[in-house]
């Protein structure tokens, strides 16, 4: 019922930490490992990503039989060019940079491969049938979009089908309990449609096929880090609600309110499986046991009702 997200593994998070944080996982039931080709480049000296995917490698090494206790996923489509740019989803970029992610990784498959951010420089059509070909080759038990419109994973679905491939079955967008205000989504994630919307959990809801994964679901800590405000974006009158609501139904439970955000998560309609970054064993301890957590019906209806 939790992601667990590898952003910083190898870089902020050296590797006898990052180890203790996966073995940690695994002991407390996690089996999703998500990762990508970009992380963490912004915490390296050489200005390029791919240190998760190696340290997840040393780590998949250094246990063996591990790969067969995990599921791994990883994205591409939006690391920086030396000039400047995104990488894009060129069938070009699509088959190189996967390659390069098993290379990495240590492993000759992923479970899940996703594409990261938009290109609307390359045709649909020439990113789907690059991915599709991955799965349909065995390289890639199913595919994702992150950070896409609803529009677009429904138009992708279409060419899969005139294809003839094995399609998509995953959403990875940012989503929380807290919302920030209409229109301030663009001063707090570089993704225009990174978002979770109304409309992505009515897709999710009539399509049972599909997994929604939700990434920054504690919003960096802001719920329990008093170090930590909520970003101007999210102070308003609905959050405002919506935190007195949350607080007393944490106060219930004698938890955490980043724990009952969790739950709200794992256990609503439809579920949704957050996606956390954690720097500590203990970090993670809290997360999983806030994932397990079973709210009462009429806890979560007040949760719902103020949401």
């Amino acid at each position: 019922r939790l992601v667990l997200g590898a952003m910083y593994l190898g870089t902020r998070q050296d590797d006898a930490t990052s180890f203790a944080i996966l073995d940690a996982f695994v002991a407390g039931g996690g089996r999703w490992i998500d990762t990508a080709n970009i992380y963490a480049f912004w915490e390296s000296v050489t200005g390029e990503g791919g240190q998760s995917e190696e340290l997840l490698g040393r780590w998949l090494k250094a246990n063996p039989g591990m790969r067969d206790e995990v599921l791994i996923s990883t994205k591409v489509g939006v690391a920086p060019t030396s000039g400047g740019a995104r990488e894009g989803l060129s069938a070009r970029v699509v088959e190189r940079e996967f390659a390069r992610c098993l290379d990495r990784l240590g492993v000759d498959r992923v479970d899940m491969f996703w594409a990261h951010g938009e290109d609307r420089s390359t045709a649909l059509e020439e990113t789907v049938e690059a991915m599709t070909r991955l799965a349909a080759e065995g390289l890639t038990d199913r595919l994702g979009w992150s950070n896409h419109p609803a529009w677009v994973v429904e138009r992708a679905e279409s060419i899969c089908w005139e294809l003839g491939r094995p399609g998509y079955s995953a959403l990875q967008l940012s989503h929380s309990y807290l919302q920030p205000r209409p229109g301030a989504q663009a001063d707090l994630n570089e993704h225009p449609h990174g978002w979770v919307t109304a409309e992505t959990l009515d897709f999710v809801a009539r399509h049972p096929e599909w997994e929604l994964w939700a990434y920054s679901p504690l919003l960096r800590g802001s719920y329990d880090r008093a170090d930590r405000p909520f970003p101007d974006a999210y102070r308003h009158e609905g959050n405002d609600r919506r935190l007195a609501v949350l607080a007393d139904v944490a106060a219930e439970l004698g938890v955490a309110p980043g724990q009952v955000v969790l739950a709200w998560l794992t256990g609503g309609e439809p579920a949704v499986l957050p996606v956390i970054g954690v720097s500590s064993v203990e970090q993670l301890a809290a997360g999983l046991a806030g994932a397990a957590l079973e709210l009462s019906p009429e806890q979560r209806a007040r949760l719902d009702a103020a949401y």
